[in-house]
């Protein structure tokens, strides 16, 4: 029954009203283009086996017209009205194609610019990154069609088109979905170590000096990313260069750094050949890459204290039977941290992704000396994430992810493995919209989100399935050679617009028991599925994603569909980024063990801060984290880029030091990478604005 209240979707999503005329003149045409002719009681028999109801699909209406033209046997007809809608399909993408190349060639810069996955890594804007642009909605064609495909086979139909409704509704969100490869990995180099590069389609040969190791390094970080959709760890990266500085110049190497070493006219020392490597290394992975759209690979390293080494590779061994050696990697480790922290006052080095991992014990870090050099590097106004556990049971060297080691190997999403790890997937959850949505339908909305939950683990089944299909037909080498651990690898449920569902609730984002409880009751959801579906071969997690993308998107979908949505981004925090009345010890309570502990994938406290702190408050900030359990945390001062005279400054001031301009720009974390804030998307230089960086007294 249709009535002048129905309302269709259109392929846009938009509705529109349902209008009867234009789908008389569609059937109408399809006759005529047969050199037939359609009377009205035609018509009306056809229309008879259409059923419209409100929020029917443009696609579905059409569905059914192809359906009821073939019921009544006219077949041509039927045959005509398929191709008519091809044809204007087909129209219809090229019209799209050409207004979004327009539309990204006027953008203000590529970010701002993509449609689908936009993100400040893609500096430029050139013929470079629109190719990577334009097949990107193919890619999301393709990709739904493999997973509905395997939903279909594993779970049946219903489940396979509820998945789609969810994702059209944006209730979820499938990350990535631009891209074939599976998300993100540590990876071992270890089969790199002993063969090179040939195992996974390279040319390159095992390393066996300094020089060899750097070059190699260099093309075997290229190759892996290249078949990733995300970030590539390397966490033996420095116990493996130590390695072969040894080889060249001596275990006691970092004892008489200042010696020469060269015999060619640079007369250079040990030390300046070191810091050679670093520049040669650093430079190459920062420069944007054909693979990866014209953007610099995602490249993430890892430090340890000396109880964290011991914990993890004290039974390491090198190819030759040598065992690293600590005193030796301790001195590199901190030689990279000076070395990156001064060369990025000349250049914009967004890579690699540091984390520092700390033990702690009786509310201090149990490596006093590592716990004054980290403070000492947050004073000098280097940029870079701790990681803190009174256990060597998990580890994390990015943005974000941590997950549980098991057996004494490295085993968390993004950050540094020995033995290697990973997400293949994330599907993320719009706890905004589900609660709303729920509340708002009369529903308990932890019945509507136990629902959800149970269906983005069985998505992420089927993806599983099909990348264990591809791996068989020989298209993962990654895996086959042990880069990357297929068990190892996680399925990642990722949450966005928690704190937005908590102020829909009416509750105070603060340390507070009403909030904690929220916060505990629908990560523990999460967590209980996730402990549900595991098995020895499939391992879950629970993330709060950056959603650099996707933060903005779930603001501005929601806000739409009508949903309170309080803000233009949804971050990834436990408290609103612009909140002013939190102060810097609320923030680490709000981001310790009684908020994060269902989150097996984690969350980074981003401590935004006008100024730098003292060697002194920062060590304490330490112990306030090990006392919390924030385990994971990083600072952030805006440093201050000039425009005029290229000049870099790890302060954060309003003209430059140097020349005096003005004209200044800012280096800060869109997540968790640092970028100009230039290089954000427009939505996410407006949420850039609003941050609050807390005054230090």
């Amino acid at each position: 029954m249709i009535n002048s209240e129905t309302f269709i979707v259109k392929r846009d999503g938009k509705k529109e009203a349902f209008s009867l005329d234009k789908i008389k003149n569609a059937i109408s045409k399809a006759f005529l283009s047969v050199g037939s002719f359609a009377t009205q009681d035609v018509i009306t028999n056809i229309l008879s086996r259409v059923n419209i109801s409100d929020g029917t699909s443009v696609e579905d209406i059409q569905n059914q017209v192809e359906v009821a033209l073939m019921a009544e046997h006219y077949y041509s007809v039927a045959k005509a009205f398929m191709l008519y809608r091809q044809k204007h399909l087909e129209d219809r993408e090229v019209r799209d194609k050409l207004r979004f190349l327009m539309d990204y060639c006027d953008a203000s810069n590529p970010a701002t610019g993509s449609k689908y996955d936009a993100n400040a890594n893609v500096e430029n804007k050139n013929i470079a990154t629109l190719i990577g642009e334009l097949p990107k909605s193919n890619f999301i064609r393709l990709n739904r069609r493999l997973l509905t495909d395997r939903l279909k086979d594993m779970y049946g139909k219903e489940l396979s088109d509820r998945y789609i409704e969810l994702l059209n509704q944006h209730f979820i969100y499938k990350n990535d979905e631009t891209n074939l490869a599976n998300y993100c990995a540590s990876i071992t180099m270890y089969p790199w170590l002993i063969g090179g590069t040939a195992s996974i389609g390279g040319n390159s040969t095992a390393p066996t000096n300094l020089k060899s190791f750097c070059g190699g390094f260099i093309n075997m970080v290229f190759i892996v990313s290249s078949m990733l959709s995300g970030a590539c760890a390397t966490p033996e990266f420095l116990m493996y260069m130590n390695y072969f500085i040894e080889k060249e110049f001596g275990e006691d190497y970092y004892q008489h750094p200042e010696q020469l070493a060269d015999l060619s006219t640079k007369q250079r020392t040990i030390d300046k050949i070191i810091t050679d490597c670093f520049e040669q290394i650093v430079y190459s992975i920062n420069q944007p890459t054909g693979a990866r759209n014209f953007q610099a690979v995602f490249w993430n390293v890892a430090y340890y204290d000396k109880y964290y080494f011991n914990s993890l590779f004290e039974h390491f061994v090198f190819p030759d039977g040598n065992a690293p050696h600590w005193e030796s990697l301790s001195w590199l480790q901190k030689r990279f941290m000076k070395w990156f922290n001064k060369e990025r006052t000349k250049a914009v080095l967004t890579f690699p992704v540091e984390t520092m991992a700390l033990l702690t014990k009786d509310g201090d870090v149990l490596d006093k000396e590592y716990g004054d050099f980290t403070a000492e590097m947050y004073v000098e106004g280097h940029s870079f994430f701790t990681y803190m556990s009174n256990n060597a049971d998990s580890l994390s060297s990015c943005c974000r992810l941590r997950n549980e080691i098991q057996d004494n190997g490295f085993s968390y999403t993004l950050g540094a493995g020995g033995v290697s790890t990973g997400s293949k997937s994330v599907l993320t959850i719009n706890l905004n919209r589900c609660i709303q949505h729920a509340v708002k339908s009369g529903l308990l909305y932890h019945f509507f989100l136990e629902e959800v939950v149970d269906l983005v683990h069985k998505v992420q089944l089927a993806y599983n399935e099909n990348l264990k299909h591809l791996q068989s037909k020989g298209m993962l080498p990654l895996f086959d050679a042990g880069y990357i651990n297929m068990g190892r690898q996680y399925l990642t449920i990722g949450v966005n617009g928690l704190v937005e569902a908590a102020q829909f609730m009416g509750i105070e984002i603060n340390d507070n028991p009403k909030y904690e409880a929220f916060v505990q009751e629908i990560l523990g959801i999460v967590e209980k599925y996730n402990k549900k579906y595991r098995t020895k071969e499939i391992l879950f997690n629970c993330e709060m994603i950056p959603a650099e993308n996707v933060g903005v998107k779930h603001a501005k979908w929601d806000k739409e569909a009508g949903f309170q949505t309080f803000r233009d981004c949804y971050n990834s925090y436990f408290y609103i980024v612009e909140d002013e009345s939190l102060n810097i010890i609320d923030k680490f309570r709000l981001h310790g063990h009684r908020y994060i502990e269902h989150l097996t994938g984690g969350s980074a406290l981003h401590m935004n801060l006008e100024e730098h702190l003292s060697k002194e408050q920062y060590r304490q900030l330490l112990r306030v984290a090990a006392t919390e359990g924030c385990n994971y945390f990083t600072f952030n001062i805006p440093n201050t880029v000039c425009n005029k005279c290229n000049h870099i400054d790890k302060r954060y001031l309003k003209e430059c030091p140097e020349c005096h301009s003005q004209n200044v720009d800012y280096l800060t974390r869109v997540i968790g990478y640092m970028k100009r804030i230039s290089n954000f998307s427009q939505a996410r230089q407006k949420e850039a604005a609003r941050r609050y960086y807390a005054e230090v007294h």
